[in-house]
């Protein structure tokens, strides 16, 4: 843009006048905001429904619609720790087979235990499972890349050989490996769950660290003299939180579907405690006179993972600072 020199200060001129002549030069005039009249004949050009420019809201749309599932489940399973219609492990408490009812709203078992207490406790297993494997692969990752990333030379060699060893398998295929050398249960599942994201979560660590490794406030705190260390903690991992934030949102349901299929295998959750995978597994020989025995769990399932995915899309989408302009 070129600006004219006439608007420049001479040194007699005192502020006020300095102000005067600026406000009355040409390049200082700024076109008014387009009014309510101005954005619908734009968006009428543009082809859009309702006058509408902006599709800032329908970026969100995911963000919402995730936090509204993952909020539910999650309150389900914080009442289902404090309380169920029944027992989740009482047999009998119904006929076996019973159909959904008012008494029993997702039916009975084939034991006679009440599916929506064991889904309900379910709940509150699939996500303690969830946030414990998604702690300890951040916990070990995110470190282990961070490393990487900024110490470059034989310790990023060494550190993305071993990533690069256990990312050759996929995550659940690794995590059915390490349980069955460990032994089934829940502790064992969690552990193999966590270490299996652990290349993960380092690999995008390493990424996030040296694209900012030559950003200019790294320069600015090498050239002031900032030891490695607080360039690294005050001023690298604080700015590369975002992908790690987006990515633990998404291994969340990774990791809840992870642990269905381990408890459905048998080497997850181990009867009689409620795992959805458990009761997968239990379900398959009755689908074709009890099908709600199947139904339900998976429902669970599918809704639970399907939230922390639209929550991970929307919050990758909340938290880039290229598309933070198209909302505002």
């Amino acid at each position: 843009m070129q600006f004219s020199t006439h608007v420049y200060p001479s040194r007699s001129e005192s502020a006020q006048a300095v102000l005067e002549r600026v406000e009355r030069a040409p390049e200082a005039r700024v076109a008014p905001l387009p009014g309510p009249r101005e954005r619908g004949a734009l968006a009428k050009d543009l082809g859009l429904p309702g006058g509408v420019v902006s599709v800032a809201p329908l970026r969100s749309a995911p963000l919402y619609l995730g936090l509204a599932l993952v909020g539910v489940v999650a309150l389900v399973a914080v009442v289902g720790l404090v309380y169920t219609p029944y027992d989740p492990n009482a047999m009998g408490v119904a006929a076996r087979g019973v159909a959904p009812s008012l008494a029993f709203p997702m039916g009975s078992d084939q034991f006679g235990r009440d599916i929506l207490s064991r889904v309900m406790r379910g709940a509150s297993l699939a996500l303690l499972v969830g946030a414990t494997s998604v702690a300890i692969g951040l916990a070990a990752g995110a470190p282990l890349g961070a490393l990487a990333g900024f110490a470059r030379g034989w310790a990023d060699e060494g550190i993305m050989r071993l990533m690069d060893g256990l990312f050759a398998f996929p995550a659940t295929l690794l995590a059915i490996a390490i349980v069955g050398a460990l032994g089934p249960g829940l502790q064992n599942a969690v552990l193999a769950i966590g270490v299996a994201y652990v290349p993960i979560f380092a690999r995008l660590a390493r990424a996030s660290v040296i694209s900012q490794t030559e950003a200019d406030y790294v320069q600015a705190a090498r050239a002031v003299g900032c030891s490695p260390a607080r360039i690294l903690f005050r001023h690298i991992l604080p700015n590369g939180l975002s992908p790690l934030i987006v990515q633990a949102t998404t291994a969340f349901g990774g990791a809840i579907l992870a642990e269905a299929a381990l408890s459905y295998l048998g080497l997850g959750v181990q009867p009689p405690d409620p795992s959805w995978g458990q009761m997968l597994n239990d379900a398959h020989n009755y689908l074709s006179v009890a099908p709600w025995l199947a139904v339900f769990p998976g429902l669970a399932i599918a809704t639970t993972v399907l939230g922390f995915n639209l929550l991970g899309d929307g919050l990758r989408d909340w938290l880039d600072p290229r598309r933070r302009v198209a909302r505002g």
